[in-house]
């Protein structure tokens, strides 16, 4: 079998018979002297992958020939059972809640506000995350939905002083203003704390804000829009 010889002067690559392996001896084209390898180069052979033919598949029965596409989660008839129970409790408790004496009802809002706001930032973080990419899951994502939850609830915290001390008096005008300021403050504060792209967080805090209204109007507490110091009511909504 002929031996494959490069010289390292001028290389030039060209064959010579094993009968001369490990001599020396001129470079046919530059005369350089060189050493014979002892034993041809073995051939490199390139193998078909052990899974290459048509309608390959690996050891699970996929195809490798093609994307294997994304599992979509699906919400089981037990998780759906679970959410449509903790709405309808949610409500009858927020209903229940009428009977509260008006002194001690802003209180118990307040409380109750604290302990709903981070399943909500949860129940909506669920639908809203990207799966394409790498979402939040177990403690870091309860934790996160803490935060943003406490947040949410803070920004009430920040409303209310506006409305008791006429900063809001509920003119139209007034809520072209405040209404985009909240829900930029919101959205920032599940970008930072969930890492949803400006839109997915805005429409993450519409979602808080809305059902926080709706439960406000459950309870029988003041429309958002009333007017301190004995003035009337301007309904916006």
């Amino acid at each position: 079998m002929p031996i494959s010889v490069l010289c390292p002067g001028c290389q030039t690559r060209f064959n010579v018979s094993e009968k001369f392996a490990g001599k020396q001896g001129p470079c046919p084209k530059c005369k350089k002297v060189l050493t014979v390898p002892d034993a041809p180069a073995e051939d490199v052979k390139i193998h078909a992958p052990e899974f290459g033919g048509p309608g390959a598949k690996d050891a699970k029965g996929r195809s490798v020939l093609k994307p294997i596409a994304r599992v979509q989660n699906k919400l089981s008839a037990t998780v759906i059972v679970a959410i449509v129970g903790a709405i309808v409790l949610t409500l009858a408790v927020a209903f229940m809640m009428r009977l509260t004496p008006a002194e001690n009802k802003t209180i118990v809002a307040a409380v109750g506000l604290v302990i709903i706001s981070p399943a909500l930032a949860l129940a909506a973080y669920s639908f809203l995350a990207d799966d394409e990419g790498d979402p939040y899951r177990g403690p870091a994502l309860y934790l996160r939905c803490l935060l943003c939850g406490w947040a949410y609830a803070l920004l009430w915290a920040v409303y209310w002083p506006l409305t008791a001390n006429g900063i809001i008096t509920g003119e139209i005008w007034q809520w072209v203003f405040v209404i985009p300021i909240f829900v930029a403050a919101g959205a920032g504060i599940s970008f930072a704390t969930l890492d949803l792209d400006f839109g997915n967080a805005a429409m993450h805090y519409c979602f808080f804000l809305l059902v926080t209204i709706l439960l406000r109007f459950a309870i029988g507490m003041p429309h958002l829009w009333e007017l301190q110091g004995g003035s009337a009511p301007v309904p916006v909504f």
